[in-house]
């Protein structure tokens, strides 16, 4: 096979000295851009609706381009070959042909391990590089590449590796780290089916899955190229001791994580104040957690700072939530009549609760007038207590109005002594 490319190679260098390459790189180039203009063609076009035609336009998106540039190639090669060479051709049809397959086994590969998602994010790179070893075999390149990465050798303690073998062990990792993924996803799909299981608890175990499996990875891929793993307690020692100084923050957030995710003491949905921050708990990692507030905003804060500070917890064993509403009266208000106003106002309200009920209190005798407040209880702090206290208000305001109860302002009694 090598010797056949080798051969093929040798007349294609003979047709970079002939006129007629210019055919052939003209019959080339026109048929990738039609190529090129048909897999945007099939780009611009929607799908239908279902799961099978979503399925099927995903995988005409990635073969529209290596497949019709075969076959546009083919067609090509037997017209200019009745009276040109076509080695450039020739050479052409199986690096687009494995470029095909290549795509085709990793579309197949993105569903069979879509419950993980990892392998989405890094198909193109995988295909990419999966494609260049291809090459670089059909041109004849890969062996001489192959011999290069091994001269440069080196020694770790007692193993000596080179270029070549740490990158066989890294491939080998990749493949087990890809499957290991596959599996903690599987996992992590049947713990969140698990409704009996408390959710931080789903969460901890799919994570701890997910790391075990890493770690028996790396363990199960690295002897299968021949690396000794006692040679990775060097880089051990130095990452502990990176650890020390320059991750410790990063790996207590991480530790934080796990305590909050095992003590459940936070969860989400929760409503929580940390310092100035108050909002619906929507997401915790291992590294911080997502708190969203009223306004829309989203705080993201280290995991660290909920183990290490005060959290005020309005949702930890009840969600019901008491709000203080401050009113002030005139002085010569009758206060038990202003009480029931009060009273009634809350209870008119459809968040607030009937028990415990809403009750008026006579707090302080200040200098322009006296201080009451309306305290209720409310069962869903996570809809913000904004609008209840807005419409609270509004109706206090109407009720003393029509009962002739004055708000006073703030006023000053000014006398004069002497003529």
């Amino acid at each position: 096979m090598n010797k056949q490319f080798g051969h093929l190679l040798t007349e294609l260098w003979n047709d970079f000295q002939q006129p007629d390459l210019l055919w052939q790189v003209g019959a080339l180039l026109l048929c990738l851009a039609a190529a090129v203009l048909v897999d945007r063609l099939v780009r611009s076009r929607e799908t239908g609706e279902g799961r099978a035609w979503e399925v099927g336009h995903r995988g005409l998106r990635r073969l529209a381009f290596p497949a019709t540039a075969l076959v546009l190639v083919l067609v090509a090669r037997a017209i200019v070959g009745q009276g040109y060479h076509v080695n450039l051709l020739n050479l052409a049809v199986p690096l687009l042909l494995s470029l095909a397959v290549i795509r085709t086994v990793f579309f197949v590969l993105r569903f069979a391990f879509s419950p993980s998602g990892t392998l989405v994010g890094f198909e193109k790179v995988f295909a990419l590089l999966a494609w260049s070893v291809v090459a670089l075999h059909i041109l004849g390149v890969l062996p001489e590449l192959i011999d290069a990465l091994e001269s440069v050798a080196f020694t770790v303690g007692k193993q000596k590796l080179n270029l070549w073998l740490m990158l066989q062990g890294l491939a080998t990792v990749l493949i087990t780290l890809l499957v290991a993924l596959w599996l903690g996803g599987m996992i992590e799909g049947r713990l969140k089916a698990a409704e009996s299981l408390d959710a931080n608890l789903r969460v901890v175990f799919s994570r701890l899955a997910k790391a075990a499996l890493i770690v028996v990875a790396v363990m199960i891929g690295l002897p299968m190229v021949g690396i000794d793993l006692t040679t990775l307690s060097v880089f051990g020692g130095a990452l502990g001791v990176g650890l020390g100084f320059g991750l410790q923050k990063i790996a207590s957030n991480y530790v934080s994580g796990f305590i909050i995710l095992l003590d459940r003491s936070i969860r989400i949905g929760n409503i929580i104040t940390v310092g100035q921050e108050r909002g619906q708990v929507t997401q915790i990692t291992t590294r911080y957690t997502v708190v969203r507030a009223n306004t829309g905003i989203e705080a993201i804060i280290p995991n660290e700072t909920l183990v290490g500070s005060t959290v005020l917890n309005e949702t930890y064993t009840d969600p019901k939530v008491r709000i203080g509403l401050p009113v002030q009266v005139a002085y010569g208000t009758d206060l038990e009549r202003a009480m029931a106003v009060l009273v009634e106002a809350a209870r008119s309200h459809a968040r607030v609760l009937a028990e415990p009920p809403p009750r008026a209190f006579v707090l302080a005798f200040a200098d322009s007038g006296i201080n009451m407040e309306l305290g209720l209880w409310i069962s869903d702090p996570e809809a913000g207590t904004g609008d209840v206290r807005s419409e609270i208000n509004l109706a206090i305001w109407r009720a003393f109005q029509a009962h002739g109860i004055e708000i006073p302002f703030p006023q000053r009694e000014v006398r004069m002594l002497g003529a």
